[in-house]
Order: structure tokens, then C-alpha cells, then sequence
């Protein structure tokens, strides 16, 4: 069924659920007393600076359900998924309301700024933003930041106007992928490996940086990237760039890409007889990419705790509107999954639940 959801600007499939969670009793039941072990960005907003380890103290409750608006950039990869989620529970713990608008994709800048308007029209008290565009939104926040605070979620974004960031480095989450591979083809000359490379839309505010941090790690090693293809994070879009790819050439070594170029992958290898050929992958990490590790059919992907980058982000608004923020720039720990690790990864902070569908609606009790 199609949901007219009150609050959206856009049409949302709601795939014949609510869209709406109330804070009930049945809701995820957290320690309010348990600290998250992250770190925080001196100074912050500057991934050029320092990391500093942090035992954080969330914030035990709100002292009035004061209304936060979202804005994702779409809800078809389930790395966002998982991002709602957690801003969901922690919105639900903490009794506070909150609306969530969805882009449609990384394409839709001027959607997603309609929705920067329209939170303000909804007299929201906070405002998060996972953002399409680096800087696309910076004029529309450098206005709206005058009467609203703004926080910036998961995706990196220019910082005029930014209250807060829940967010990690994604230069630092491609440095990542990069020295994975690098350690397992340390010289040029010897064991050389070739890659297809997919490092996602070129509109966001995340590629970037992904890219910059994978080439600088695979810098001076025996891995070489034969083959790039940008396009949005939609399976289709990512299956279809795939294909072209493999329909050229497949002499390489590894796709390496975001999550759905991982997931297209698994089966496009299996249908062309190349599985255990090619290895795959991912740039971050999801449900599939999960079960691809744990399968055997994905080889590793690492982690930002999208889950927990949401539970900080409404945490920071909260804090904020109650005069509480100490730390303004706050990010999980990123951690590489692979064979050796993925039996003992604990993914509660990095998945939703399969039980949980997209939400667009908390309503406080």
C-alpha cells in the first residue's frame, strides 16, 4: 500500500507497514547508564585533525518532547536503514518526536532542500541532516541555521551553519578498504592485483572523500585500478554499471565498491562463472554484505556503526536544545569485518534489526 504520509513532500513506499512508531512500552529498552566507546574531533568538523577517544555518556532523557526533522538522502540502500533505526530508538528512548523526509537519491538536491523548508515551516526545534551535496545545501542552512540548529549526520557536508556531526571520516573509511588490499599486495611487481573500482555517485557528499582515501592507501602498492564506474547507490544503477563492466573486460581481481555494487556482485559473478575468480569488496557495511562475509561470498567491508551514528546524531539535538552539547563532532570507531572477525562481530550498532521497516514518524507519548 502507498502511505500519505502528513509530514512527507514525497511519495513513499511504505511496502504495507505503519509509517508511523509511538513510544511504547515495546520499544528496544536501552541502559540509559552504558557509555559508547567513540571517539570525538578536536577541533571539530576538521578530519584533518585530531581523533580523541571517548567513553560517551548519552543523555538519559529529554526534559520535553521537542520535535526533530530528518532528511535522508533516500531509504534504498539499508545502510540508511540501519541509520534510521537507530535515530528512531534513540528518539523514542529519549521521548521526543521526530519526522522523517527521504530525498529519492543522491540527485535530488532540490528536493532535499524543499525539505529543509519545509522542517522549518513544521516548527521543528532541530533539524538533522544526512546530506546529498557537499555544499548544495550550504545557503539554504546558512539561513535556517539563524532560528534552528542544524546537525550533520553520517555524510560529510561544509560546515557553515553546522551545530553538531555525528559522522566519521569517510576519507578515512576508503583509507581503510585501500590498506586492506594494499597488505594483501604490498609490492609492485610481485602478487599485483587489478580492480574494478565503484566508488558511488559523484553528487554526494561522501565519494569524495571515499575515493581520495582509497587511492592514497593503494599508493606505491601492487594494486591497480583498471576500471571506474560512478552512479547512485540504487541496485539497479550499481548492477547495470557492474555489468558494463564485465561485458569489456574481466581481467581483474576484485570489484571493489559500495554495497550495492557488492550485492549486485554476488550474483553477477555466480551467473557468469566467475565466482572465486573475482573477490568482492564493499566500501561500508550492511545486511547483505554481512551475509556475503559470514557466506564466504563477499570478502570483507568495513563498518561505521550507522546504527550508532544515529543514536548520536538525535542525542546532539537533544543536547543542544537543552544547552547540554559538550562535544560537537562525534564519531563511531570504523572496524574492518572480514573472515577472521565477522563469527564474533556484535552488528547491533552497525544493523537494524530485520524486524525493523523504514519510519518516518516518532509521536511521544
Amino acid at each position: 500500500m502507498i502511505c500519505r504520509l502528513k509530514h512527507c513532500l514525497s511519495l513513499i513506499l511504505c511496502l504495507g507497514i505503519s509509517s508511523s512508531a509511538h513510544a511504547t512500552s515495546d520499544a528496544v529498552a536501552l541502559d540509559s547508564a552504558a557509555a559508547w566507546d567513540i571517539v570525538a574531533w578536536d577541533p571539530p568538523f576538521d578530519y584533518q585533525g585530531q581523533m580523541r577517544p571517548l567513553l560517551y555518556q548519552p543523555i538519559e532523557e529529554a526534559s520535553q518532547p521537542w520535535h526533530l526533522c530528518v532528511t535522508y538522502p533516500h531509504l534504498k540502500d539499508p545502510y540508511w536503514l540501519s541509520v534510521n533505526y537507530g535515530m528512531v530508538e534513540e528518539a523514542k528512548r529519549l521521548g521526543v518526536n521526530m519526522t522523517v523526509l527521504e530525498a529519492g537519491g543522491y540527485p535530488e538536491l532540490p528536493t532535499q532542500i524543499e525539505q529543509l523548508k519545509h522542517c522549518t515551516t513544521a516548527a521543528s526545534d532541530a533539524i538533522i541532516v544526512g546530506t546529498v551535496s557537499f555544499n548544495g545545501l550550504s545557503p539554504s542552512i546558512r539561513t535556517i541555521a539563524k532560528t534552528t540548529p542544524i546537525i550533520a549526520a553520517v555524510n560529510d557536508i561544509e560546515d557553515i551553519g553546522i551545530s553538531a556531526k555525528a559522522a566519521v571520516s569517510w576519507y578515512s573509511m576508503g583509507q581503510k578498504v585501500g590498506q586492506y588490499l594494499a597488505q594483501r599486495h604490498p609490492t609492485k611487481g610481485t602478487n599485483e592485483a587489478k580492480v574494478a573500482w565503484f566508488p558511488g555517485p559523484t553528487e554526494s557528499g561522501w565519494v569524495k572523500f571515499i575515493d581520495d582515501g582509497f587511492h592514497d592507501a593503494i599508493s606505491g602498492s601492487g594494486v591497480q585500478i583498471v576500471a571506474v564506474k560512478w552512479g547512485d547507490t540504487g541496485k539497479d544503477i550499481q548492477r547495470n554499471l557492474l555489468q558494463e563492466v564485465l561485458e569489456e573486460t574481466t581481467d581483474f581481481d576484485y570489484i571493489v565498491g559500495t554495497a550495492l555494487t557488492a550485492d549486485a556482485a554476488v550474483s553477477e559473478l555466480l551467473s557468469r562463472n566467475l565466482r572465486g575468480k573475482i573477490d568482492i569488496v564493499s566500501t561500508y557495511f550492511t545486511h547483505n554484505v554481512f551475509r556475503g562475509i559470514k557466506r564466504g561470498h563477499i570478502l570483507a567491508a568495513p563498518t561505521d556503526s550507522p546504527v550508532l551514528q544515529g543514536r548520536l546524531a538525535v542525542d546532539q539535538a537533544v543536547r543542544i536544545l537543552e544547552g547540554k552539547l559538550t562535544e560537537p563532532h562525534l564519531s563511531p570507531r570504523i572496524l574492518m569485518i572480514d573472515q577472521h572477525n565477522v563469527g564474533q562481530f556484535n552488528t547491533e550498532n552497525s544493523l537494524a534489526p530485520a524486524s525493523f521497516w523504514p519510519t518516518f514518524e516518532v509521536i511521544s507519548d
